[in-house]
């Protein structure tokens, strides 16, 4: 049987905790002070380690920063004064989870029900970290650039515990697929992985969604509806363009994160739920806080462990490598072998890609599909400077409408119009556009040059028709009619 150890100086909290763990079939241990863990941890090796912070003779951190102490032991923080802090300070010390007083029962018996080595869980992700070099591939990612390698390690440190991550990175970059590897790593890999597109949900819908419903608690609820937490429930839910999310809705996302408790939509009975977060989003996480998008006290929340995902110009290195990951799985699904000619490598690294690696990926399923022999060349790939080639906001090019000469939406009058490059009509921002200024104004006239087709406008800026639909509402002069919007 597996074997705990808790260490907690109230005596009521410790046999309550024992008796809850013993039910789970595991042998336990109880201390009351640091003295006597390590005397327990001397007579036999815990297991799982569910350790208090506060302790008459020091800090259960302590015990943490002993690292021979419990190396092989998997240490859960139980404690009633969590913060950002403490999350932090214990995750570098290696503790794989932590507990909030009073103890919920379904969290305590997930994290019971995920124990896995530490050890084994370092053998694993060091495997992976050894082979980049060689294969390029990290979980699902791809990529040997240092901006690449510097996000491995920091997904490494992170999957193996239970903390909230908070993924940023331009449309594109891989955020999806940053979660996925992050669950596959985590001691949650054999429960389910829910992504959930904020921006793709109805706000009327929104909490029935995410919660669930009774039957009957509003029309047309004609069954009962599990929600996100309890499709998730053991494993890791990961909420996509969080800022998308009704300011309503990220008051009730932030109770259930502190309590783990939730309602469904027409019950008056609380559930406990034992899920990971993993949120993102295409926003600057400030901005987006000042613009009213983000709840301060919900950023904190989910802000524990940061990751900022690089734009796909700032690691051209890693686009011969994607491009051909790409070309072999499209090629192995119509059952042909393909090469990329020398000049279609180069065309692929001039280009800026404003839609980063999802931009990279159509543009190489497009090649193929167009492709005539084995060899696939620059004939159907992008043109460098077709797009936002400047990036970052400052100087940025966009299509205009049908062919002729851009000009500048309203509020941005210090836009200059250019003629056509590469038959592509342009208008260029000035150093010190605002990223705002210049996302509206590449937003609005993409739509202008795809005749207001705002399927294909989303479709070639790489977001979702809903987020694009949320964006012109809040552009003046360009609100969305709600006879166009699409049916959810």
């Amino acid at each position: 049987m597996p074997h705990a150890l808790v260490v907690d100086d109230d005596p009521d909290a410790a046999a309550s905790l024992r008796d809850l763990i013993a039910g789970e079939r595991f042998t336990v241990a109880v201390a009351h002070t640091l003295r006597e863990a390590r005397a327990q941890i001397a007579l036999q090796q815990p297991d799982i380690l569910l350790l208090d912070l506060r302790l008459p003779d020091g800090n259960g951190m302590e015990l943490l920063a002993d690292p021979q102490l419990v190396a092989d032991s998997e240490v859960v923080l139980c404690t009633g004064h969590a913060n950002l802090e403490t999350s932090i300070q214990a995750l570098r010390l290696g503790a794989a989870d932590y507990l909030v007083k009073p103890i919920n029962l379904k969290q305590l018996q997930g994290v019971l029900s995920r124990i896995m080595k530490p050890a084994a869980l370092k053998a694993e992700v060091q495997g992976l970290t050894a082979r980049v070099d060689e294969t390029g591939q990290f979980g699902h990612l791809w990529g040997r650039s240092m901006p690449m390698k510097r996000i491995y390690e920091q997904i490494s440190r992170v999957a193996a515990t239970g903390v909230s991550v908070f993924i940023t990175g331009e449309s594109g970059t891989g955020k999806e697929v940053v979660a996925q590897t992050l669950h596959d790593l985590s001691r949650r890999r054999h429960r389910p992985f829910l992504a959930v597109n904020c921006g793709a949900i109805s706000p009327h819908l929104f909490e029935s969604e995410i919660f669930g419903h009774e039957k009957g608690s509003f029309t047309g609820a004609e069954r009962q509806h599990l929600g996100f937490f309890e499709r998730a429930s053991g494993g890791t839910l990961f909420l996509d363009e969080i800022t998308e999310m009704p300011l309503e809705l990220q008051v009730k996302l932030l109770r259930v994160l502190e309590t783990g408790r939730f309602m469904r939509v027409g019950s008056s009975t609380a559930l406990e739920t034992d899920v990971r977060i993993v949120a993102a989003t295409n926003r600057l996480p400030d901005q987006a806080v000042s613009s009213g998008k983000l709840r301060e006290d919900l950023l904190y929340r989910l802000n524990i462990f940061p990751i900022a995902l690089p734009p796909l110009r700032d690691r051209v290195s890693d686009i011969p490598l994607l491009a051909e990951h790409f070309l072999q799985g499209f090629s192995a699904q119509e059952g042909l072998r393909r090469h990329f000619t020398p000049e279609a490598v180069r065309a692929l690294c001039a280009h800026n890609w404003p839609g980063n690696v999802r931009e990279l990926r159509n543009a190489i399923q497009r090649a193929c599909v167009m492709a005539t022999s084995a060899e696939v060349d620059a004939a159907w790939l992008p043109v460098a400077g077709d797009a936002w080639a400047q990036g970052a906001g400052r100087e940025a090019t966009a299509a205009s409408a049908g062919g002729a000469q851009a000009t500048a939406p309203a509020g941005l009058s210090a836009a200059t119009a250019t003629p056509p490059a590469h038959g592509v009509p342009q208008v260029v921002l000035p150093v010190g556009t605002s990223l705002a200024e210049a996302e509206r104004a590449l937003v609005l006239a993409t739509l202008r040059h795809h005749h207001h087709h705002k399927e294909r406008t989303a479709a070639v800026l790489g977001i979702s028709l809903k987020t694009l639909y949320n964006r012109l509402k809040d552009y003046a002069g360009e609100a969305a009619s709600p006879e166009d919007a699409p049916a959810d």
